[in-house]
């Protein structure tokens, strides 16, 4: 992995995506759902493999919502990740730039920009 993914890696794993809860749940619906998700990841249902964070769609194993309900029962730790749930998460996750294969004709992107700048080929 490079740096610059290690860097936000506490972002993506946020307790609160990683359960997909609320900021304000209370301490019930932190075990609730925790439990719940931990049962699913069991019977490897394919609807709790994944879930949404600021940084796209990320994989949910137990040791992550086992992580993620240890972190919220501790206030301290609950409250610093609280401030970082509050970036919602995407709607969908973002679209790949279509193939350039798969672009069609016309002419590649850019190919017109420095002309469009005032640059000539000599």
């Amino acid at each position: 992995m490079s740096q610059k993914s290690d860097e936000f890696e506490p972002l993506g794993d946020n307790p609160f995506h990683v359960l997909g809860l609320r900021p304000d749940c209370t301490r019930v619906d932190v075990e609730r759902e925790g439990q719940k998700l931990l049962g699913m990841l069991g019977l490897k249902l394919k609807s709790a493999a994944t879930y949404m964070s600021p940084l796209g769609p990320r994989a949910r194993t137990e040791d992550k919502v086992r992580a993620a309900m240890a972190a919220l029962r501790d206030h301290e730790k609950r409250l610093g990740h609280e401030f970082w749930a509050s970036l919602p998460p995407p709607a969908t996750p973002p679209k790949p730039p279509p193939a350039p294969e798969t672009r069609g004709p016309g002419p590649a992107p850019l190919a017109e920009a420095f002309a469009a700048l005032g640059w000539r080929r000599s």
